[in-house]
């Protein structure tokens, strides 16, 4: 019997092939002669309403075009399943070869990517890992060690006692499940004498935004803050933190210590400011370049194995396929001006 990451990659392989060879049928038809016989991709935008995920958006948009692929009209689905569905069943209709998502309820989007299957249209996820589901890779960072970074700089900052809350992304998304599940092992494990206050927020800015007025009402003597996305809870807590006389520099006396993750040119500033203290950068860049990347070798029939990269990251294998892990670092006042940082290049 073969091994069972044998059998994943034989078939994970074997997807991509067919897929290859359907690609190969259909060079001429008119979407793909359209663009010099190059493959159709489907691309759907996970959503509008967040700093992050407006720059990944635009540099889609940008590497698209200089690389001159043959994108379907792209879609946003607007962190709503229903929409990422209809969404995906007409990127079918229109002759996608592969198509790009970064579905945000990761367990309900699996019955879709059983029916892209059975059409032989390999799947890249952004982003996001679907709980069930074939997909030809992952493009995403490591969604634990962001939690754990968290963790690990707040417990400094607050010598290992006090409280902090914890902003949580959806936890029916495994980003929110992996950054949730870290950070909480991690503050058990080399702080157990932070109380970790969590505040579930279904990635709405609204809804941490009142639960940590509360929080703060609560437990006045709060030292830290954990934000999940930069992108959705930023600029709500910064604005409800001066509404409360409560935004210190990092530094003085009364500094709420704040650590976020995304890695916005919004977050850097904030961090030049003194108004948090760090962020986890996640790549905006990345994503958008090896989803194109992977979406355009999943159509031409190309097949990739676990282990390093030639872009310093690693590519593991998943019960449902591949995940290439892209680097995401701390970024703090010491390195918040390093240029090679993707928020340092934003519009430049």
């Amino acid at each position: 019997m073969k091994p069972r990451s044998s059998r994943i990659a034989a078939a994970a392989a074997a997807v991509v092939v067919l897929a290859g060879a359907a690609t190969a049928c259909n060079r001429g038809s008119a979407t793909d002669s359209a663009a010099g016989g190059k493959p159709a991709l489907g691309i759907d935008l996970p959503r509008a309403d967040s700093d992050f995920w407006n720059s990944y958006a635009q540099y889609i948009k940008q590497d698209a075009s200089a690389q001159g692929l043959n994108t379907l009209p792209v879609s946003n689905s607007q962190n709503d399943v229903t929409k990422l569905v209809a969404n995906v069943q007409v990127f079918q209709n229109t002759g996608a070869k592969a198509v790009v998502m970064a579905p945000q309820d990761t367990g309900a989007i699996a019955s879709t990517l059983d029916q892209l299957t059975a059409k032989k249209i390999p799947v890249v996820s952004i982003d996001t890992r679907p709980d069930k589901g074939n997909v030809y890779m992952v493009v995403r960072a490591d969604n634990k060690a962001y939690g754990t970074k968290a963790c690990e700089f707040l417990g400094q900052q607050l010598g290992g006692k006090g409280k902090v809350a914890e902003l949580q992304g959806a936890l029916s998304s495994v980003n929110g499940r992996d950054r949730s599940e870290a950070f909480a092992a991690c503050m058990k494990e080399k702080f157990p004498d932070i109380r970790v206050i969590e505040l579930a927020t279904d990635w709405k800015g609204d809804v941490a935004s009142a639960k940590l007025q509360s929080t703060l009402a609560a437990e006045p003597d709060l030292g830290g803050v954990y934000l999940q996305a930069g992108g959705v809870f930023l600029q709500p807590t910064i604005a409800l933190l001066q509404q409360k006389g409560l935004l210190k520099p990092a530094g003085q006396p009364g500094h709420i210590a704040i650590v976020s993750n995304d890695g916005i040119p919004q977050e850097f500033d904030a961090i030049r400011k003194g108004d948090i203290d760090a962020t986890v950068s996640q790549p905006a860049d990345l994503y958008a370049k090896y989803a194109l990347f992977y979406a355009q070798a999943a159509a031409e029939g190309k097949t990739f194995q676990p282990g390093a990269t030639d872009h310093q990251s690693t590519i593991i294998s998943l019960p449902n396929g591949l995940e290439d892990q892209l680097p995401a670092p701390l970024v703090t006042k010491e390195n918040v001006d390093d240029k090679s940082l993707w928020g340092n290049g934003v519009g430049k």
